[in-house]
């Protein structure tokens, strides 16, 4: 048992792995490709080979005795990890918690996190969430985790640093854009549960509006539901209604699709591309189930991500939409998880998403039509606990590949000082105005007076 479990026996399988790799690729191969194709064999023969090397010597020589096991996982880890920020191995406990976390209930502090120039970095913070109401910011890259640092630590890793039992403490070292020193913040562990629809209002009595927060199960019949209920409410129905994105880190595709499609009743919401057929896919708007087709805004942020982007994208290339505020954080890529043996699985960069009109997201990100910068970020925990939360806006996006007055709502809910919603209101009520006038088309005209203003 413990011969078969050597180096030298691990060696071996791998040396003939290679040597039934290298007849494969022979046996019946045209004259012209033979080479080429063994020489492409050769150089994966050698790979194996120093790869069970390094396993030799590692084994034999590392000051503490490591189990085989050990270093497979390990080697898995770190491959797939070399490959994006966003490709990783999910051990049991990771899957399950991935599992969770898309019904909207999990453990944690409350941020979406993800790897740039090898750095933890935070996307956003999730609302009313332990992170949220310490104040963590966009951008703000994590050093340490309860005195670890994390300077070359993995997604997987600094998660289940951050995870545990309800109740327990973590601290975080924070570096943020034009602070000196790093910000220490302490966080009481939560069970964080995500409700996708939040502060569904009137405002002005006549203009709905909605925040989405994450893409979960649910999430399109949640919001349909909460717009058919501001739409009884008002009472001449709505002028316009208002679908704020910000600080949305993303989540289910199917969900991105399903919401786009509440306000598209034809055309191509989102196309994906990647190597394999099968994930070359577009997703396309049926008639059924549209909702009335009212002037509409939506609100992005640098907070905005993936399934997020998606939607505001499909809504601007089709003109069904005006986009508001600062360009999104430009996570165009697609995960695919795949399941190993019903208990682990990989979760694989496997294509990119791009909007109807062929723009990649990636490394773009969704530009609004109307940029308006925000400094407050306003929700009702800060209402409550009397608390305002001022962020700068987040520079450092990834590089591109391609008015004053208070705003109340019928409740009496205090919207001041968020310029962003207060611009959409704003448009929502030009609309309402010009939309008598014959062949006015809101956002088609908002777009070609921002492109007019460009210098």
């Amino acid at each position: 048992m413990r011969q078969d479990s050597s180096p030298q026996r691990g060696r071996k399988v791998l040396r003939v792995l290679a040597s039934v790799l290298v007849i494969a690729v022979a046996v019946g191969i045209l004259p012209h490709t033979r080479n080429r194709v063994a020489s492409a064999a050769r150089g994966t023969y050698e790979s194996l080979e120093v790869f069970a090397n390094i396993i030799s010597i590692v084994q034999k020589n590392y000051v503490d005795e490591v189990t085989m096991e050990q270093l497979v996982q390990g080697a898995i880890e770190g491959m797939v990890a070399a490959l994006d920020p966003h490709s990783a191995y999910l051990p049991p406990d990771a899957y399950k918690e991935l599992q969770v976390e898309t019904q909207g209930a999990f453990g944690g502090l409350g941020i979406e996190i993800t790897l740039k120039d090898s750095v933890l970095t935070i996307i956003t913070p999730l609302d009313d969430t332990p992170a949220f109401r310490a104040g963590v910011k966009p951008g703000d890259k994590i050093i340490q985790i309860d005195g670890q640092l994390t300077r070359g630590m993995d997604l997987m890793k600094a998660v289940s640093l951050m995870r545990g039992p309800k109740g327990t403490s973590v601290k975080l070292s924070l570096a943020r854009e034009g602070a000196i020193d790093l910000i220490e913040v302490a966080l009481m562990r939560e069970i964080i549960t995500i409700r996708s629809v939040r502060d569904p209002k009137l405002l002005d009595g006549r203009f709905g509006y909605v925040r989405l927060t994450q893409f979960q199960e649910g999430s399109a019949k949640e919001l349909n539901k909460a717009l058919t209920k501001l739409t009884a409410e008002a009472q001449k129905g709505l002028d316009g209604m208002i679908l704020d994105l910000r600080y949305n880190p993303g989540g289910l595709l199917s969900q991105a699709v399903r919401v786009s499609d509440l306000f598209l009743d034809s055309g191509l919401i989102v196309y994906t591309d990647g190597r394999v057929d099968s994930q070359k896919q577009r997703f396309l708007a049926h008639a059924e189930g549209t909702r009335p087709d009212i002037p509409m805004v939506v609100l992005v942020n640098e907070g905005s991500a993936s399934a997020s982007e998606i939607v505001a994208g499909a809504l601007q290339d089709h003109s069904r939409a005006v986009v508001v505020g600062t360009k999104s954080f430009g996570k165009g890529s697609v995960q695919t998880i795949l399941p190993l043996d019903g208990e682990s699985a990989l979760r694989l960069t496997t294509a990119l998403y791009y909007t109807p009109s062929g723009t990649s997201i990636q490394a773009k990100g969704i530009v609004p039509d109307v940029e308006v910068e925000n400094e407050v970020r306003l929700v009702k925990a800060e209402i409550d606990s009397g608390v305002k939360i001022r962020e700068s806006s987040l520079s450092g996006h990834k590089e591109n590949s391609q008015g004053e007055g208070d705003v109340v709502n019928d409740a009496g809910t205090d919207l001041t000082d968020d310029a962003q919603l207060e611009r959409a209101l704003d448009l929502l009520k030009t609309w309402s105005v010009f939309s008598r006038t014959s062949g006015f088309n809101m956002a088609e005209s908002v777009a070609a007076g921002e492109q007019a203003a460009a210098p």
